[in-house]
């Protein structure tokens, strides 16, 4: 009896490794699915409505400043390097937070519309006579714009490089974790589409630095700003859509993270004796196994 209670047990165990296994296998199948080169049309969009807003926007940007807003030439170069500088800066902030915990896909998203809504907040002082001090054709004794109308350019300035810093660190990442290397075919669809991906973002950087420029100095701010503005809510539009198509890796922690963690843990420790066993040491095969070849960190005396 007892012995047909464990072929019993024994069948039951081997149907559920066998649900278990067809289960995981029909995940996996799903995952190869995704991803590829149908979803890079849509990534490309979005980096090169990127480029183009980007090159547009801050390659005439001083004109804006001391042309419209009458600031003076010293005050509008310090603005736009302090704007540069944080503008370098937040990149490492969106990094930290797509690794950590928000993941790539997300974090674009929510960094494209915030600059969006600079985009959009610029446009409108752009158009607004409230937002921007009176026209000054000859400029000679021109009125300064306000602090009030100066700060809501600081503000537009300060989401459009929020928005930068989660653009700029994530799309091209992005796009390589739609490619399974392990496919042969992909290595030289790669070349082929970053060759692609280049030479579009160059042309998209050459338009804005032609067309839109003309648009802004000979046509008016307002329109110049405005297809800029447009141009980034298709790029978040397209990338949307092309959301069912992408595969999305999960955020596998942030490797300034874990620098930090052994700087803070190295310094906590600094007075514990070393034993001399090994074992005794502590570790963590599944934290490890990530960063280790076998699963499994060897010890070393080399940096004592």
């Amino acid at each position: 009896m007892m012995s047909e209670n464990m072929k019993v047990a024994k069948q039951e165990l081997v149907v559920q490794e066998n649900g278990k296994k067809e289960e995981d296998e029909t995940i996996e199948t799903e995952k190869r699915k995704l991803g590829g080169m149908k979803t890079m049309p849509f990534i490309l969009a979005n980096e090169v409505c990127d480029r183009f807003v980007g090159a547009g926007f801050h390659s005439n940007l001083i004109t804006y400043l001391t042309q419209v807003l009458n600031v003076p030439l010293i005050k509008a170069s310090n603005t736009l390097a302090n704007f540069s500088g944080v503008s370098n800066f937040t990149p490492l902030i969106g990094a930290l937070v797509a690794d950590s915990f928000a993941g790539r896909f997300w974090t674009i998203i929510v960094a494209s519309i915030i600059y969006e809504m600079g985009l959009i907040s610029i446009t409108i002082s752009a158009i607004m006579p409230q937002l921007r001090p009176p026209p000054c054709p000859t400029q000679e004794n021109c009125k300064e714009a306000s602090n009030s109308q100066l700060w809501a350019l600081y503000i537009c300035l300060l989401l459009t490089s929020i928005g930068t810093g989660g653009l700029r660190p994530c799309v091209v990442t992005f796009a390589a974790d739609q490619l399974d290397m392990r496919k042969s075919k992909v290595e030289s669809r790669k070349w082929n589409f970053y060759n692609l991906f280049y030479f579009c973002v160059t042309m998209a950087t050459l338009t804005a630095l032609t067309v839109v420029v003309y648009i802004q100095d000979n046509v008016n701010w307002g329109w110049g700003l405005g297809l800029l503005t447009i141009a980034m809510a298709l790029s978040v539009v397209v990338f949307v859509v092309g959301s069912p198509f992408y595969r999305k890796v999960e955020p596998g922690g942030s490797p300034l993270i874990r620098l930090t963690q052994v700087i803070v843990a190295s310094v906590r420790k600094r007075k514990v004796v070393v034993p001399d066993d090994d074992r005794l040491l502590y570790e963590n095969r599944e934290l490890d196994s990530a960063i280790s070849h076998d699963g499994r960190l060897l010890h070393t005396n080399q940096f004592k």
